[in-house]
């Protein structure tokens, strides 16, 4: 589970130009743009597109253009780190209205791809030789491309069928600059607005850029791949993993990896048609998740369908994209194992307990109160079904909460219920009699030896345990 051997910086990193140049370089960019956005705003608002869509005479139907696609497409020039910005919208449907979570969706995976030949000279330009010398083959049509990479099928010379994930072209400059204007972005909207000061917007940004460059470090993901399957090996779990880096062919720019074949997590139709148990798989994969989670203080922190596959031959489930990770020392654990088995059992006071104890809330807020809040807010996803829950509406309902008591949840803790909310998605469209916040098998390995090793508080955690075991007995009296 070592560090992969550091490799000299490349060219590209080596000739950067000065901070000062990249963002004014980026200022009269994002200007052009924001003012191209405003004149196709104004143009379709007072129709002087619909009338000279009506002189030219053209058979195509007429479209007008919604405010949320014209963002989005701003969004996609403006580059890789408005794109992820995009990505958080879309991972978001409660914060941001619908429509435009909708349309931010198609930034996780339909970001415009970039020149096959622009992907082949960062190869080469990594690897210190020609292509062919590496790979017999490179599929010419790239596999996805996001907001930081390009990822194309190859094999290697020996046969064996790998990915290859290289950065786009010029992304650092890009990003530094971004972020400088962001940041000073955040402080001044902070200084307008108390909700962004009670977002702690400034707090936001320095930890987006944190994880950002950890993500431009590709050396770094290999190495989180390789701890997650060591973790997965460490616990005896065999169909739960990721693809292995391949030795020698890790840069900070470039990364091969073997290559997974199978199906989206949420592709119920093609999961159905190759005959899986989409439950099963849908488990299996979660169960995996909150141990590493609870036992390891290592997770994963993007779920969304593109990152998990199902796996027809074996293993069971693939996970993808290991670029943010979240950590967690013993202390973190306990507390968020303790507020996800406060959900899973209905014990708001224990959520409660946990939020004023992490400091999210005050001294002085109303104990009761708030725990009756919560009640409202967060019941439902424990005591509807699946398929009657309306996550848009509990996320909305969460933000007025959090904006009533002025509570500042740890990043930590929203990246935790993010995922949860993730797989939660999952179920309610393949897998509808599965509740991931109450089913006991997800958490049975706290009964085991390595939970014991794991330095967890059972005092504390067996009877919120015992709640979940009650109530998936149908058992409400003894939950009670």
């Amino acid at each position: 589970m070592g560090e992969p051997a550091p490799v000299k910086d490349s060219a590209e990193e080596q000739q950067r130009p000065s901070i000062f140049w990249r963002v004014l370089g980026r200022a009269v960019r994002i200007l052009f743009l924001l003012i191209y956005m405003l004149l196709e705003y104004l143009l379709d608002r007072l129709k002087l597109r619909w009338i000279w869509w009506r002189m030219t005479g053209s058979g195509e139907p007429y479209v007008w253009h919604k405010n949320e696609v014209i963002v989005r497409e701003a969004f996609e020039h403006m580059g890789p780190t408005f794109v992820k910005l995009g990505q958080v919208v879309a991972s978001s449907p409660g914060l941001f209205p619908k429509r435009y979570a909708d349309e931010f969706s198609k930034c996780l995976d339909q970001v415009p791809a970039f020149s096959i030949e622009g992907f082949n000279a960062i190869i080469e330009s990594e690897f210190g030789r020609p292509i062919d010398e590496v790979f017999q083959s490179v599929e010419q049509e790239p596999l996805g491309s996001a907001s930081i990479a390009q990822v194309h099928g190859a094999v290697l010379k020996d046969g064996r069928q790998v990915v290859i994930k290289v950065q786009r072209p010029g992304i650092y400059d890009v990003v530094d600059a971004d972020l400088w204007w962001m940041a000073r972005g955040a402080a001044i909207l902070e200084l307008i607005f108390h909700g962004a000061r009670l977002a702690n917007l400034t707090g936001v940004i320095e930890d987006f850029s944190r994880t950002i460059h950890d993500e431009l470090d590709f050396r770094k993901e290999a190495a989180n791949q390789r701890e997650f399957n060591a973790i997965m090996t460490k616990h005896k779990i065999s169909d739960v993993r990721a693809p292995e880096p391949i030795d020698d062919l890790v840069t900070s720019r470039v990364l091969v990896m073997e290559r997974f074949y199978g199906f989206k997590i949420d592709d119920v139709r093609g999961i159905a048609a190759a005959s899986i148990d989409h439950e099963a798989c849908l488990r299996v994969g979660m169960r995996a998740w909150l141990l590493t989670v609870m036992l390891e203080g290592f997770f994963h922190g993007d779920v969304h369908a593109g990152n998990l596959m199902v796996l027809p031959d074996g293993p069971g489930v693939g996970c993808l994209d290991f670029g943010i990770i979240g950590r967690f020392d013993r202390e973190q654990r306990h507390q968020i194992l303790r507020y996800v088995l406060g959900l899973g059992a209905r014990d708001f006071e224990a959520m409660a307990d946990v939020m004023m104890e992490i400091g999210a809330v005050g001294d002085s807020v109303d104990r009761d109160g708030f725990v009756g809040v919560l009640e409202e807010t967060y019941g439902p996803l424990v005591t509807k079904s699946v398929q009657d829950i309306r996550y848009d509406e509990v996320l909305t309902r969460a933000v007025s909460v959090a904006l009533e008591f002025g509570v500042r949840v740890p990043k930590e803790f929203m990246l935790v219920l993010k995922q949860l909310l993730f797989f939660d998605r999952y179920a309610k469209a393949g897998a509808p009699d599965l509740n991931v916040f109450s089913d006991y098998y997800l958490v049975d390995f706290l009964f085991t030896p390595a939970a014991m090793k794991a330095g967890l508080d059972f005092n504390i955690l067996l009877p919120l345990l015992q709640k979940i075991q009650a109530l998936n007995r149908g058992d409400e009296d003894s939950a009670a």
